[in-house]
């Protein structure tokens, strides 16, 4: 099974960098209340209906019974067993154990059942479901760092390199990452032995240059630059922040007996949701409080990052959100009701308010 790369990134020229100071804190810029690039995509017409999620309870207890599980595995996976180790440890179980919804692990249990079986046992999926949460937690440690993000606070507390140091955070997060790949190659039990090489190649190259990696220095480059596309911050982010969502759909699906179409349309979703995710913690940063995000808020506009409501205003950011939202559910309509928790998982994505 063989899932195609991303396409190349469009062209840009930013000035080259050789040494990245700490990100001054700089006033925040205005945002623009009208589009003032390209207008997305028009809703297509003539989409097929739906199928009506479940009810919020249904959803919320979906929500709370497996973050419940994915904290207690997480939690159970990740002890010291070697006294010299105890910093290391400590600073990855710092960040990995400091709360968060969840989201991409999540993800992954509700792609697994829709094709494995809405009760099926969770064991073939949890490896990479945690996994994937593992990798999240290294690119919240590496984003924090004064070289990339330059930031204080995150999910609420002290970002990792303010309590342990740059140093032990590069490496937590570097050992967060080892240890995803070494979990699920030793833990993933009773699937098809090819099923797990590919769940473990999608892992790596969502981090790499077809991943957060390249998005992450597409983001880098693009701070500061007049004149960014709404082409080249969809190709950012369809690498940096639906990259995770996309893998976390792809392996639940591959572990649950998906076919190749299966993981195209579900990857096809997440992409879609991902942007749409992303979008949501663009208009967030400018709408919510500190104390409500849990992290810094007015850092994009802070940093002069490129954004959606920079591009668009924050009014049309929502309704490409909406939009998005509504073409990702397309993507799964073939399968009916079987897909009724992802589509609940979308909406809560865009409603949410941290």
């Amino acid at each position: 099974m063989h899932l195609p790369a991303f396409a190349p990134p469009l062209p840009i020229h930013p000035p080259r960098r050789v040494a990245r100071k700490p990100r001054a804190r700089r006033a925040p810029l205005a945002v623009a209340q009208r589009r003032v690039s390209p207008t997305p995509p028009p809703t297509p017409s003539a989409t097929p209906s739906p199928p009506k999620p479940q009810s919020q309870p249904s959803l919320r207890a979906f929500l709370h019974a497996n973050k419940a599980r994915v904290d207690a595995e997480l939690d159970a996976c990740l002890q010291l067993t070697d006294r010299r180790s105890h910093t290391l440890i400590q600073a990855m179980r710092y960040s990995l154990m400091a709360g968060g919804k969840r989201i991409r692990p999540i993800l992954a249990i509700a792609a697994y059942q829709m094709f494995a079986a809405p009760h099926a046992d969770l064991a073939p999926v949890m490896p990479a479901a945690l996994a994937v949460e593992m990798i999240h937690t290294m690119s919240l440690i590496h984003d924090d760092l004064p070289s990339m993000d330059n930031d204080d606070v995150r999910r609420g507390k002290p970002t990792n390199h303010k309590v342990y140091g740059e140093d032990i955070a590069i490496l937590a997060g570097d050992a967060l990452l080892s240890y995803a790949f070494e979990y699920v190659a030793r833990n993933t039990h009773s699937v098809d032995p090819a099923r797990v090489v590919e769940v473990l190649a999608l892992l790596t190259n969502s981090v790499g240059p077809d991943g957060l990696a390249g998005g992450q220095v597409m983001d880098i480059q693009s701070e500061g630059q007049p004149d960014i596309s709404i082409d080249t911050l969809t190709w950012i982010h369809t690498h940096k922040t639906a990259a995770l969502l996309r893998v976390s759909c792809a392996c639940g699906a591959i572990l649950g007996g998906a076919s190749p179409e299966d993981v195209r349309r579900v990857s096809d979703f997440a992409v879609k949701t991902g942007l749409a995710f992303q979008i949501a913690d663009d208009v967030l940063d400018i709408t919510q409080s500190t104390e409500v995000l849990g992290k810094t808020a007015g850092k994009d506009l802070a940093t002069d990052k490129a954004t959606y409501p920079r591009l668009l205003g924050l009014d049309a950011s929502r309704q490409h959100a909406k939009r998005l939202i509504t073409e990702a559910k397309e993507s799964l309509a073939p399968y009916g009701e079987r897909s009724h928790m992802l589509y609940a998982l979308a909406d809560f994505i865009i409603a949410r308010n941290n």
